[in-house]
C-alpha cells in the first residue's frame, strides 16, 4: 500500500538480524524534578524526574525537522545497577510518563531500586510536542452519538461521512507528521532514547500495543535488548485490520462471560437466571437509552462504552451489574450516568495517535464495501457487542491521507532476543493467538500463560504465579525452563464476588495494582 511519499522510517527498517544504523548523536537528557501539578498528568508524576529529548521527525533525515519527546525517570538506588527500562502502556497512543511510579510501587524494593525506570509519551502523545488532536466531534459530538449499529444504509453512510471528515481533518492539521507516525518510527525514537541515556543496551516492559512496539524494536535492534517483558501480546500477522476483526469475536466471548457471571448472581442483580436472559436485559437497557438518553448525553453507544471495560477486565463487573440492575429495576440511571465519562482532551489525543499509528503501520482496505461485508458478516454471526463500534473506531483508516504499510518485520532474529511473554487465554483485546505467534517468531522467548484468565494486562496485577516469574526475570534474568508449547502455565484466580451497590463507578475499571492499558476500542 505505501507509495514513495509515504515510506518514511518504516521502509528503512533493517532486515531481521541485520545490523541497525547507529542512532544520531544526541544530547543527554537533562533531568529535573517533575512539577507538582503537571499540566497533563496533574499529580501523577510525584517523586519522578522529568526531561525532554529532541528527535528527528523523519529518522532518515537526522538533520531535518525535530519533534520533542517528554520523558520521566524513577532513578535507581544503590550500587546494584542493572541499566534502564523503557515502559509502554499500549494504545497506540496511551500516555506513559506516570508508569515509572506505578511500576516501582508494586515491585519488590530490591528490583525496583536496581533500574532506572523510564516513562515516555511517544511522539504525538500527551506532553510530547506536537501533541495530536483531530476533529473532537467524532468522539464527542456534544450529544449522544448516533447508534454505532447502523439501522439503515443511510445511517451507515452518515457514519462513513464522519470517518472521512475525521481523516481529512487530521491530514489538514498534521500534513508533515502523519507519514512518520508508524511503529517503526516509534522504535527509532526508543533507540534515540537509549542513546541519550548513554546505554549500550536497554530493557523494556510493554503492555498490549506496547508488545508490538517492543517486538518491532527487538527485530530492528536485536543486539540492543537486555531484557524484555511483553504482556498481552499483539498478533503480528494481523496488524491491524485482521486483528480488529478478531477482537470482535473475542470481545463477544468475553462479554458473554460477564453475562454468565451476572446470571450466576441473579439473587443479587435480578438481571436474569441465564446468560441469554442477562444479555436480553442489556439490550433492553440499550434500546431504552437509545430512545431516552440519560441527561441527553448517555445513549445506546455510550452504554456500550461503559461496558467495554468489562471485556477488558472483570474488576468492574460487580459495579456495572449493579448499575444496570438499578436502571432496569428501579428506573434509576444515576450510576450508569456516572460510569460514563466524556472524552477528555487527553482521550482525544490518545485516539488521534491511535489512528495515526495504526493507519500508517499497515495496509487497510480502501473500499468501504470490504468493511461493510466483513462487519455485517461478523454481526450476523452473533458478534453484536463490539463489531460495529469497533468498525467506526477504526474507519478513518479507510480514508487516511497517507498510505499504510509495509508493516514492520517482527522476529526472525534467532537467539539474539529472548523476551518473556505473558498472555491470558481469554484476553479479548489481544487474543491468545498473539502470544503463541510471537513465541514462535522469537525462538528463544518464553511464554507464560494464564489459563482461564480474561483480564488484559496480567503482570504485576496480583497473580502470584505470574508475578513471581516476571520479578525473577527482572531481578536476575531467570527464565522458565523451555518447554513445548507454553513454558509456564498459571491458573487464573476466581472472578469477583457480587456486590449490591455501585459504589466505585468513576470511569474505567482498574486492577488492584499494576499499570494496565486503559480501555480503548482496539489494541490497547
Amino acid at each position: 500500500m505505501p507509495s514513495i511519499i509515504g515510506l518514511g522510517a518504516a521502509a528503512l527498517a533493517p532486515a531481521p538480524g541485520a545490523a541497525a544504523a547507529a542512532a544520531p548523536a544526541l544530547a543527554a537528557v537533562a533531568w529535573k524534578p517533575c512539577p507538582k501539578n503537571d499540566p497533563v498528568e496533574k499529580d501523577a508524576l510525584r517523586g519522578l524526574q522529568c526531561g525532554t529529548l529532541r528527535v528527528p521527525l523523519d529518522h532518515a533525515r537526522p538533520g531535518g525537522e525535530k519533534i520533542t519527546l517528554a520523558l520521566t525517570r524513577a532513578r535507581h538506588k544503590g550500587a546494584d545497577y542493572q541499566g534502564a527500562v523503557l515502559l509502554n502502556r499500549g494504545g497506540p497512543g496511551a500516555h506513559g510518563r506516570d508508569m515509572p511510579a506505578l511500576i516501582t510501587d508494586v515491585l519488590p524494593a530490591k528490583v525496583a531500586d536496581s533500574y532506572d525506570w523510564i516513562g515516555f509519551d511517544p511522539r504525538g502523545v500527551g506532553a510530547s510536542r506536537p501533541a495530536l488532536v483531530c476533529d473532537p466531534s467524532y468522539q464527542d459530538p456534544g450529544r449522544p452519538r448516533a447508534d454505532t449499529v447502523p439501522a439503515s444504509a443511510a445511517a451507515e453512510r452518515a457514519w462513513v461521512a464522519r470517518a472521512k471528515r475525521y481523516a481529512a481533518d487530521c491530514g489538514r492539521r498534521y500534513p508533515r507528521m502523519l507519514a512518520h507516525m508508524g511503529t517503526a518510527d516509534w522504535a527509532r525514537d526508543m533507540d534515540a532514547i537509549r542513546a541519550a541515556l548513554g546505554q549500550e543496551q536497554i530493557s523494556y516492559f510493554g503492555y498490549s500495543y506496547g508488545t508490538y512496539l517492543g517486538a518491532v524494536y527487538a527485530t530492528m535492534y536485536p543486539g540492543r535488548v537486555r531484557r524484555m517483558v511483553l504482556d498481552s501480546v499483539v498478533k503480528p500477522s494481523g496488524v491491524w485490520y485482521g486483528d480488529n476483526l478478531d477482537q470482535n469475536v473475542a470481545f463477544e466471548k468475553r462479554i458473554r462471560a460477564f453475562y454468565g457471571w451476572a446470571a450466576a448472581h441473579d439473587g443479587t442483580y435480578r438481571l436474569g437466571k441465564t446468560r441469554k436472559a442477562v444479555e436480553a436485559s442489556y439490550f433492553k437497557a440499550r434500546k431504552a437509552l437509545k430512545k431516552h438518553p440519560l441527561k441527553k448525553r448517555v445513549g445506546a453507544s455510550e452504554l456500550d462504552d461503559v461496558f467495554l471495560s468489562d471485556g477488558y477486565a472483570d474488576y468492574g463487573w460487580p459495579e456495572h451489574a449493579a448499575a444496570l440492575s438499578r436502571y432496569l429495576r428501579k428506573h434509576d440511571g444515576t450510576a450508569l450516568y456516572k460510569a460514563w465519562q466524556r472524552p477528555t482532551k487527553l482521550d482525544q489525543n490518545n485516539y488521534a495517535v491511535y489512528t495515526a499509528v495504526q493507519c500508517r503501520d499497515a495496509a487497510w482496505p480502501r473500499d468501504w464495501a470490504t468493511w461493510h461485508r466483513d462487519n455485517t458478516r461478523l454481526y450476523r454471526q452473533g458478534n453484536r457487542f463490539e463489531t460495529w463500534s469497533n468498525a467506526w473506531y477504526n474507519a478513518p483508516c479507510a480514508f487516511w491521507p497517507v498510505p499504510g504499510g509495509p508493516a514492520p518485520a517482527v522476529g526472525g532474529v534467532a537467539d539474539l532476543t529472548a523476551p518473556l511473554l505473558v498472555q491470558a487465554t481469554e484476553d479479548a483485546a489481544t487474543p491468545y493467538d498473539g502470544g503463541v505467534e510471537t513465541h514462535r517468531r522469537f525462538p528463544a522467548s518464553r511464554l507464560i500463560v494464564q489459563a482461564g484468565g480474561g483480564n488484559h494486562g496480567v503482570s504485576l496485577s496480583g497473580d502470584p504465579c505470574v508475578d513471581r516469574a516476571v520479578i525473577a526475570y527482572l531481578a536476575d534474568g531467570a527464565l522458565p525452563p523451555d518447554r513445548s508449547g507454553p513454558d509456564l502455565v498459571c491458573k487464573a484466580g476466581p472472578p469477583p464476588a457480587a456486590s449490591r451497590e455501585a459504589r466505585r463507578l468513576r470511569g474505567p475499571a482498574r486492577p488492584p495494582a499494576g499499570p494496565v492499558a486503559a480501555p480503548a476500542r482496539a489494541t490497547s
